[in-house]
């Protein structure tokens, strides 16, 4: 395994943030999507101004992950009411982790949902949950690796389209 650092993203890193976000979302999921509704999704989800706001929200935390001063992925973390759905004080939301594809398999994402285990246990949640693409069968099987289980499923607008997610949770 490579030596990766885990660092809390800060308002001064909003171009990495806006970079890597952009980049990883992209590599993730454009084969499986319209240009039309990437190209949306991506000015929309990650201009800087929407960023700004999310980094200054005490209800989110970022966190990248690093590799030689290589920004390689990253994790976002939601609680109370910043929750996409639930908006539960008693969970944390687990609302992207992602590593550049060139990454992957290096164990990165595991040690990005660790420390959002780690945040989530230190705020003494109860639990914590996600919503996956059901189609994204890789980040499902991770995510069933780790415990986490199907409770309910919620609609993710990308672009024009409407996709389905499974809401997974894990108890704490």
């Amino acid at each position: 395994m490579v030596e990766i650092l885990i660092k809390r993203v800060l308002l001064e890193d909003i171009e990495l943030l806006q970079k890597i976000g952009r980049q990883t979302f992209s590599e993730t999921f454009s084969s499986s999507n319209s240009s039309e509704n990437m190209q949306k999704y991506l000015e929309e989800s990650f201009a800087k101004e929407k960023l700004i706001l999310e980094l200054q929200n005490v209800n989110s935390i970022f966190f990248f992950a690093q590799y030689e001063n290589e920004v390689v992925g990253y994790l976002k973390i939601n609680f109370g009411a910043n929750q996409t759905e639930l908006k539960d004080d008693k969970a944390v939301e687990i609302e992207r982790i992602y590593v550049l594809q060139a990454y992957q398999g290096n164990k990165i994402g595991q040690l990005l949902y660790e420390k959002a285990i780690q945040v989530a246990n230190e705020s003494k949640a109860d639990y914590i949950w996600l919503g996956v693409w059901e189609e994204n069968q890789k980040a499902i099987k991770f995510y069933t690796k780790n415990g986490f289980v199907p409770f309910d499923k919620h609609i993710f607008k990308l672009g024009h389209e409407e996709q389905t997610d499974i809401m997974m949770k894990l108890e704490l």
